[in-house]
């Protein structure tokens, strides 16, 4: 009697746990914490002004993956990050009485770097498509959709040979938002985002030309979990 008792209990406890495991698997969300490195274009650049050095981004976070089919290979995606993006060009930044003034630089003589940075809160919101399965972990995904930003710290710095000067920048504009597209197979995926707003406040000038600088963002995304 014993025995049979034990070998009921035994083969119910299989089956709970086995329609547990397959619950488990039929409910997987993918993708849901994320790193990635960027190399940051500036379009729309006034006359005359060239990147230098290299600008380069990186950026982390986690984002909820909410499935919107029954297969589980379309979801949309919404997350909360960190970003942190440095520009670099021959455009200085420098402090006077009357606020931050722009120019080009006048001669390359002693230069060094002149670098415009910002440390942003990131919020993107992503259509998805993946083949993926619960068994398995290496598929082909395209993300796409928009980022937006806050920018809680920015600076300026400019480095001559004998004279370096850095100070926080408030004309990099404080909120700014984009259009992302990522793609790629397992691990390594490209990345890229074009912002519709500009790097800098709409009332910033060089020589009195309006600043429209647009920063194009195109790197690696790297899915973790």
């Amino acid at each position: 009697m014993r025995i049979k008792f034990s070998f009921s209990l035994l083969f119910f406890s299989s089956l709970v746990l086995g329609q547990t495991t397959l619950d488990s698997d039929s409910k997987y969300l993918e993708d849901q914490f994320y790193v990635g490195i960027t190399y940051n274009f500036m379009l729309n650049k006034p006359n005359d002004i060239a990147q230098r050095n290299l600008s380069y981004g990186l950026q982390g976070g986690f984002i909820k993956d909410l499935p919107i089919n029954s297969t589980r290979t379309r979801a949309i995606g919404i997350g909360l990050g960190y970003a942190v993006n440095s520009y670099y060009s021959n455009m200085l930044a420098d402090e006077s009485l009357n606020g931050i003034v722009y120019s080009r630089l006048a001669s390359e003589e002693n230069f060094k770097r002149s670098k415009l940075e910002n440390h942003l809160i990131e919020m993107p919101i992503e259509y998805r498509w993946r083949n993926s399965t619960p068994e398995e972990y290496k598929f082909w995904r395209i993300y796409t959709g928009v980022k937006l930003g806050y920018v809680f710290a920015s600076r300026s710095k400019y480095l001559f040979d004998a004279e370096k000067v850095s100070f926080s920048n408030g004309d990099i504009r404080q909120i700014q938002y984009g259009l992302t597209f990522s793609f790629g197979w397992n691990t390594f995926n490209a990345q890229i985002y074009y912002s519709l707003s500009n790097l800098l406040n709409d009332n910033t000038t060089l020589d009195g030309e309006s600043i429209e600088m647009k920063p194009l963002r195109v790197g690696l995304i790297f899915y973790i979990l």
